[in-house]
């Protein structure tokens, strides 16, 4: 067995969606036959998957009768025991539908957004029954073609009601449920109003329940603006607030493309990787990404076995990063110039001693970093020439 072949204790997941995706686009039809769930499961198991998460109209049909629903969940929780894969995460589809046309949590209409949380409810009673942990919320038609529409600090507001609600539906029904909000820019909307992670933080703290209310960064959303995955990650992780996580790549500036994970920004999913093997990151490493449009089912498998491998390519060489004997000797040098906190915890003394220590301004610009050599060598290790 090749150690880049994936374990259980990798926590790799994929939901739904995302092998089940047919390849339509907005300009072209489905190009791949429509696969159950159970199938879907099947295929998660024959390529190593941990897991498989859901919206929760990808299990059920938005139209399906109560016998319909109770069947479709008796056959999935079967295949899933029959492969032992796990459904981790739970989520639900409060933007494809023509009622979200205006958003969900923050439609002008509130019996839109009473209908959202009814549905947002629904799917954690789903969720539930296959044991999720973490339901994640993404926003995808919270926001505006135009601001003449709402103010957007009432559809902040709304938001928050809507949070509040379902955490406390939340306590009520004993799920123990994390929540995880996902951001993005744009798309579907032209302008989300949650639009980055940072954004998300700040308004989790003004949640009544914030206590189980956390973040999903996915790398796409971070990247289509052009900002740092990895920095958004280990803001979310600093705060105590990655709850969960979308691995896929995306090139900067253009739509939401969902591609396979490290096939576009390898150095940049390389950081990530490290980070989150360097901090003992515990939870999933799911990938929320698709195949290419010109792909069978049999390319789909290499998709997924692709998402996986990379992961685990990068990080084998994360540790090599961190037995790289030169690389650790340009860190020691580093660790050197921060041995000494000349500012900690603010005091009359202490900053009356800071206020009279002279700085030599100029030495401390004299000298070379050696950031290039630093860099170089994380390229050779990437590149295999280590």
């Amino acid at each position: 067995m090749s150690k880049y072949t994936p374990k259980p204790e990798h926590k790799f997941t994929f939901g739904l969606w995302t092998v089940g995706n047919r390849g339509a686009d907005p300009f072209g039809a489905q190009v791949r036959p429509k696969l159950s769930p159970v199938e879907l499961v099947e295929m998660l198991a024959e390529v190593g998957a941990y897991g498989v998460n859901f919206h929760d109209n990808d299990l059920v049909p938005i139209h399906a009768t109560a016998a319909e629903r109770d069947q479709i969940v008796k056959e999935f929780k079967e295949a899933c025991a029959d492969h032992d894969i796990k459904v981790p995460m739970a989520t639900v589809n409060l933007f494809y539908e023509p009622v979200f046309r205006d958003g969900a949590f923050t439609a002008n209409d509130a019996r839109v957004r009473a209908y959202a949380v009814q549905k947002t409810m629904r799917a954690m009673d789903l969720g539930a029954e296959f044991g999720a942990e973490t339901f994640v919320l993404w926003g995808g038609r919270e926001g505006v073609e135009t601001d003449a529409c709402r103010r957007p600090d009432d559809a902040i507001k709304r938001a928050r009601e809507c949070l509040n609600y379902l955490c406390e539906y939340n306590l009520e029904k004993g799920y123990g449920y994390k929540f995880a909000l996902e951001a993005k820019p744009n798309e579907p909307r032209a302008d989300i109003y949650f639009p980055t992670t940072g954004a998300y933080l700040a308004f989790i703290e003004t949640l009544d329940h914030k206590e189980m209310v956390g973040v999903n960064p996915e790398v796409a959303h971070e990247q289509m603006p052009g900002l740092s995955m990895m920095h958004a990650v280990a803001q979310a992780w600093e705060a105590g607030k990655l709850y969960h996580i979308d691995l896929n790549d995306q090139y900067p500036g253009r739509y939401d493309q969902d591609l396979r994970f490290g096939s576009v920004s390898p150095k940049q999913s390389f950081w990530l990787v490290k980070f989150l093997e360097d901090v003992g990151y515990q939870g999933m490493r799911h990938f929320d990404a698709h195949a290419y449009r010109t792909e069978d089912y049999d390319g789909v498998k290499e998709f997924a076995r692709g998402c996986m491998r990379t992961y685990l390519i990068f990080k084998d060489k994360a540790e090599r990063w961190n037995n790289h004997e030169e690389i650790q000797s340009i860190l020691a040098g580093i660790a050197e110039t921060d041995a000494e906190n000349l500012i900690g915890k603010y005091g009359s003394e202490a900053a009356a001693k800071l206020l009279a220590t002279d700085f030599d301004r100029h030495e401390l610009a004299a000298k070379g970093l050696n950031y290039e050599r630093l860099d170089q060598l994380t390229m050779d290790i990437l590149l295999g020439v280590d």
